[in-house]
């Protein structure tokens, strides 16, 4: 799914619980890690998150429905983008305009996964 769409579809939904039920099904969406990828595991998440890279895609993984929605968003927020393209985003403000209402041990994660695409 297009983040355009992810953002659209949480705009639309005012009800907390439903907003990360839905979170949750955008990560059931997430694209299998293919074999021989380079992959990191992300530290600084309450959940083992790794995002990974191979011939010009991201791919990741978490143990947790909720993470693994963030990440599907992140992913797709940078989906098709260069690395300079993605260092010049301000996925912090982006990701914030989703007003999703997670905890403060997520939003560390959050500024995990940011801090790595950040510094590609």
């Amino acid at each position: 799914m297009i983040y355009n769409d992810m953002k659209n579809i949480l705009e639309i939904t005012e009800n907390p619980v439903e907003k990360l039920e839905t979170v949750m099904d955008f990560g059931r969406g997430l694209q299998p890690i293919p074999d021989g990828a380079n992959c990191t595991e992300i530290a600084g998440c309450s959940s083992f998150v790794q995002i990974c890279y191979k011939d010009g895609r991201f791919y990741a993984d978490a143990d947790s429905a909720i993470v693994r929605g963030i990440v599907a968003i992140l992913l797709a927020m940078i989906d098709g983008k260069s690395v300079q393209e993605i260092k010049n985003m301000n996925l912090t403000d982006e990701f914030k305009s989703l007003n999703l209402n997670l905890g403060a041990a997520r939003l560390n994660g959050v500024d995990s996964m940011i801090r790595f695409f950040v510094n590609l």
